[in-house]
């Protein structure tokens, strides 16, 4: 992303900048979380990266080239479960390979598998109304991986689940994503989840959002989300990271508490 900026029309009529001067690179393969104050423009951000919205000024580049629409190899696993739910699990798996011109056998042949390696064997037959949150989100990650994105972009995924059914999805991601090694853009709003997980830490500003500060997270891999956590190189990033977010994160709440009721939101 360079010198991005992107702004949307407010309900008085004017415009309210999200995002200024937004400038970061994510190499090849790299795993980069986005921490930022809610509301500061984190999903936006993703919009831009997949083709759904256009900044305004700036450009946005996928190996070199532009950004001009949504392209095939990039994967998006949203907030909420974005499966069909008329779909069993391994029709909703195989809906990728299908719409890209793979016969009905190949497709769920590769589903099967994909439905394995997410811990799914034996519920192909499930529509998504039978499962718990935890296992849509690995419908989900399944359905996104099995088209194997060279980017994928991930918005708060495990958000909506319990402490430790997250930190059992934080294993099977990384175990996923080092299967492909896709460019990953990861959102939370969790400092502890985004160290864990990453290669890089990139900090936004309370909105208009811009780039404030990146780190590198330089603890070994293969990781254990669960156990890396209580080494000292872990607290000591947790340190510094949350010392560069905290005084945004207040900044974006004195603005909730002082804003008239028709601007807070």
């Amino acid at each position: 992303m360079r010198n991005v900026t992107k702004c949307f029309n407010t309900p008085q009529g004017g415009n309210h900048d999200v995002l200024r001067d937004i400038n970061f690179t994510v190499e090849a393969g790299e795993f980069t979380a986005v921490v930022g104050p809610t509301g500061c423009g984190k999903s936006t951000t993703l919009s831009l990266i997949s083709g759904m919205e256009r900044p305004d000024t700036g450009e946005v580049l996928i190996d070199g080239r532009p950004v001009e629409g949504i392209g095939k190899d990039v994967g998006f696993v949203f907030q909420t479960d974005a499966v069909f739910p008329w779909k069993t699990v391994i029709n909703n798996v195989a809906a990728g390979p299908r719409f890209r011109g793979a016969s009905r056998k190949d497709a769920h042949a590769e589903a099967a598998d994909w439905i394995r390696r997410v811990g799914l064997a034996g519920f192909e037959k499930y529509h998504p109304h039978q499962l718990s949150g935890g296992m849509r989100k690995r419908v989900a990650l399944a359905q996104t991986m099995i088209n194997r994105p060279r980017v994928l972009l991930m918005d708060e995924p495990f958000s909506g689940l319990d402490v430790q059914t997250r930190q059992i999805m934080s294993d099977e991601l990384l175990a996923l994503w080092d299967l492909t090694r896709p460019s990953v853009v990861f959102v939370t709003h969790d400092l502890e989840e985004a160290i864990s997980l990453a290669d890089k830490v990139v900090v936004m500003t309370a909105g208009p959002a811009t780039v404030k500060e990146e780190f590198a997270i330089d603890l070994p891999r293969p990781r254990n989300p669960r156990d890396i956590r209580h080494t000292p190189e872990f607290v000591k990033l947790h340190e510094r990271i949350w010392e560069a977010l905290r005084d945004e994160v207040q900044v974006a709440y004195s603005r909730t508490v002082t804003a008239p009721p028709e601007t807070a939101a």
